[in-house]
């Protein structure tokens, strides 16, 4: 019997999911990735001989990866080394620094010697309320197809009456903050959550705090990056036949008769399948990017509608002074004038600063001389546009280092070890997203049901990654290739299951595949 067809456009998170999902149920896979490596986002960047990750940098929720591989018969710790972090993350606000830990207790303890008694009882609460968010939409929402609001009610309901009102969709995350923090500082350490998803504190409901809860049930560290998740998600794809084209975009999507039919790539090789997966962002689709037969597939999005880009630099260099830890961040005493900025599509005058310092373990002990650092800045998604000017660019770099100084970083950034990425560079990565690292922002409460669901208004054309239901992030986007191999399968299962009706006598058939292969 001939196996079912399926290509995959994009080796992002999504796709390789997918693909391997698919492969390990005996489907013939095909992915075809423009770049020459896989990742998608989760690349890697060569700054002066290094490789340092551009992309993703936190590795949570461990237990989807581990479902993952195990679903394709396959070991996560077999392809991938992780090392439980016990500190998440360093904060710093000029001279004040304040560290979360692993272990909430002494996170507490820290957050009452930092800010005080209350702060510490703040945190407490909040993070019960986290949970219960993050509980309540676990599987009615992260881990289901996209459903509507009411829909969603329906199901919560169900499970947990009382959980419909406890997810706060109809106040901001700020507002929200405010009823656990006092000090503005910790608003600011919990309200960058927001920026996971490329939004903002003072926009996206109160419902994301549930983000916090994700990173306090662990982070690990990623043994050579992120990068090797990508790679390992490959290596379980290949070890049950899926195949893997790299450097061959997709210059087109076919659809015959109404439905998917293969794709052309821009070599002009014509592949056909009748049932394609695309982990591109969906507004390539609906922008007429993979053709106008299939623009009608998904819903479109205005540029307003768009997440965060960022200024993202990579370099192996030298610091002094802060100590670093593998994750922190660098605050500035204004936190709502850097979201004004951007909603303006301004660079911030005063930003927030991220650093990963890649090569640092969990106690901050790095290697002798030069380390990898990615440094990363929220931009406005305008890389389609008119884009930012070379003084701007000089500009935003210099705000940068004047965060990071004003906590006692020293930071060398040599032309030939550094690598900057703009908005601009990801719109060349990733078409019709002006840069957006993020899909649509989660701005207002409506905004997660405006996300595009796997299944697409063409027949045979799924979506999944970042920018698809559930989410943005790194496990979201696993979700979402899991999501979309789910109802694929359904799918055909229904239409085997039609065609055996339509047969006389009832006799048995495959489902109909074309003849060509990929």
């Amino acid at each position: 019997m001939q196996r079912e067809k399926v290509i995959v456009i994009g080796a992002g998170v999504g796709g390789l999911t997918s693909a391997a999902l698919l492969s390990a149920r005996g489907l013939d896979v095909t992915v075809i990735e423009a770049a020459n490596a896989p990742g998608g986002k989760m690349r890697q960047v060569d700054s002066g001989g290094a490789l340092v990750d551009g992309g993703p940098t936190v590795f949570t929720m461990r237990e989807v990866f581990e479902e993952i591989f195990d679903r394709c018969g396959a070991s996560l710790d077999d392809h991938v080394k992780l090392t439980p972090s016990t500190t998440l993350a360093r904060h710093a606000w000029g001279d004040d620094r304040l560290d979360l830990f692993a272990d909430r207790a002494k996170s507490e303890a820290a957050i009452a010697e930092f800010a005080g008694a209350d702060a510490a009882d703040g945190y407490r609460r909040f993070c019960a309320e986290a949970k219960q968010i993050f509980t309540s939409l676990q599987k009615p929402f992260l881990r289901s197809q996209r459903a509507g609001p009411v829909r969603l009610a329906w199901e919560m309901g169900k499970a947990n009456p009382a959980d419909l009102l406890t997810t706060r969709p109809f106040q901001t995350l700020w507002g929200a903050l405010g009823d656990y923090f006092a000090d503005p500082r910790l608003r600011q350490l919990f309200g960058r959550y927001s920026t996971y998803c490329g939004s903002s504190p003072f926009q996206c409901p109160g419902t994301l705090m549930l983000i916090a809860h994700v990173e306090a049930r662990g982070v690990w560290l990623v043994d050579g990056g992120m990068h090797a998740l990508a790679r390992g998600l490959e290596a379980i794809g290949k070890a049950n036949g899926a195949r893997y084209r790299y450097g061959e975009p997709v210059r087109e999507i076919l659809v015959e008769q109404g439905h998917a039919a293969g794709v052309v790539l821009a070599s002009g090789e014509r592949l056909t399948a009748p049932t394609i997966i695309c982990n591109a962002d969906p507004a390539a689709i609906a922008e007429g990017r993979f053709g106008a037969a299939v623009s009608s597939a998904v819903a479109g999005m205005t540029p307003s509608e768009r997440s965060f880009g960022a200024m993202v630099w990579t370099a192996h260099t030298t610091t002094s002074g802060f100590p670093l830890a593998h994750h922190n961040v660098f605050f500035s005493n204004d936190y709502e004038a850097e979201f004004v900025d951007l909603a303006a599509g301004r660079m911030p005058s005063v930003p927030t600063v991220y650093i990963c310092a890649q090569d640092r373990d969990d106690r901050g002990v790095g290697p002798d001389g030069r380390e990898r650092l990615q440094i990363l800045v929220n931009a406005p998604a305008n890389g389609d546009g008119p884009g930012f000017t070379e003084a701007e660019i000089n500009q935003c770099q210099s705000r940068m280092l004047q965060i990071t100084e004003r906590a006692g970083l020293t930071l060398e950034l040599p032309p030939s070890a550094t690598v900057l990425s703009t908005p601009a560079t990801f719109e060349s990565l990733f078409p019709s997203t002006g840069g957006a690292l993020y899909g649509r922002a989660s701005h207002g409460w409506a905004a997660s049901f405006r996300r595009q669901g796997a299944r697409t208004a063409i027949p045979g054309i799924y979506c999944a990654g970042g920018s698809t239901h559930p989410g943005a992030g790194v496990p979201m986007a696993a979700l979402s290739g899991g999501l979309a191999v789910d109802i694929l399968l359904k799918d055909l299962a229904s239409t085997s299951k039609s065609m055996r009706r339509a047969m006389p006598g009832g006799t048995s058939t495959p489902a109909a595949t074309t003849a060509a292969s990929v």
